[in-house]
């Protein structure tokens, strides 16, 4: 007799050809392939892919997909570190964790440069999505986890950010005039002693809007003597106001179960980088998984509000 179904364990249904991308589906050499960014647009939904190189350096490259579950990766990169320019000594040690926000008709990138002068965030814009121009670096070193809202707030660009600071890890929320020059910053949501998010906490996905308030799919993390465990978490924040935290959950929405987010470069992730909602109020939201895949599971808009927040 088959033994009956237990409840499920996580608010996020995982698909079930998890993983939807991986080192497998590279058209050329990789070692991994993880922190992707959707893209919708007319033609469904394309992947900004972060690629661990062969040379151990990360790089972009893009995936395109009709239903937003299968994916062909284009032959070449699409944005490789800077080799000269302002942005060559600081993308050393390659470039990470690109997302994608639209923003008053123009496709922006936050993502992370990585050299010997510690992390930093960066913008870039794109018109096609296979050509990239950077624009600035828009924060310090010891910065990543940049996502841009998708509209102005009081007549200022808003972002998130992940500032390290003696050695702990809070999501900041930091103003803009012009998306280049920063400041106002102010931390939001800090790590909680005794919770599943008590070590280190991040943005994960440009925040969403809805009526009750902007909703931010972040990732937290847990110490354990085996090392840290990245878990999916939620927190709204005040339309008007969004250093002002309204809500923020209690318990993850998702935490590394099967084997494809045990089992990796780096165990024990799930690392959420982007949601696409369809107009049924379906939610896809895709994640890295163990530092080596990116998967993707579901909920409803409604859920995700409503369910998170018990």
């Amino acid at each position: 007799m088959a033994a009956e179904r237990g409840i499920d364990r996580d608010l996020l249904q995982r698909w079930e050809g998890n993983p939807i991308i991986s080192v497998e589906h590279m058209p050329f050499r990789a070692n991994t392939v993880f922190n992707g960014t959707p893209i919708p647009n007319e033609d469904g939904v394309y992947m900004l892919l972060r690629v661990e190189g062969r040379r151990g350096y990360s790089f972009f490259a893009l995936a395109r997909s009709d239903d937003g579950l299968h994916f062909v990766v284009d032959d070449k990169p699409v944005m490789l570190p800077a080799t000269d320019g302002p942005f060559a000594v600081y993308e050393e040690a390659g470039i990470e964790d690109p997302r994608v926000t639209f923003v008053e008709g123009t496709c922006y990138v936050l993502y992370t440069v990585a050299g010997n002068c510690g992390p930093r965030i960066a913008l870039a814009k794109t018109e096609d999505y296979v050509h990239y121009e950077r624009i600035a670096l828009v924060s310090e070193p010891g910065n990543k986890d940049g996502v841009l809202f998708p509209r102005k707030v009081g007549g200022r660009y808003v972002r998130l950010d992940r500032p390290i600071g003696l050695g702990r890890g809070s999501i900041w929320v930091s103003y803009s005039p012009d998306l280049v020059n920063w400041g106002d910053s102010q931390v939001i949501v800090p790590p909680r002693g005794g919770y599943w998010d008590s070590y280190r906490v991040g943005a994960s996905v440009p925040p969403i809007e809805t009526p009750e308030g902007w909703l931010e799919i972040y990732h937290g993390t847990k110490m354990t003597s085996a090392g840290p465990i990245y878990r999916i978490g939620t927190v709204l924040l005040d339309l008007d106001n969004p250093s002002r935290v309204i809500k923020r959950c209690l318990e993850p929405i998702l935490s590394p179960r099967e084997y494809y987010e045990r089992i990796g470069d780096v165990g024990n992730v799930c690392f959420a980088c982007g949601a696409v909602i369809s107009g049924d109020g379906q939610v896809k939201i895709y994640y890295g998984a163990a530092d080596t895949s990116i998967c993707v599971a579901t909920c409803t808009m409604d859920d995700l509000v409503r369910e998170s927040f018990k």
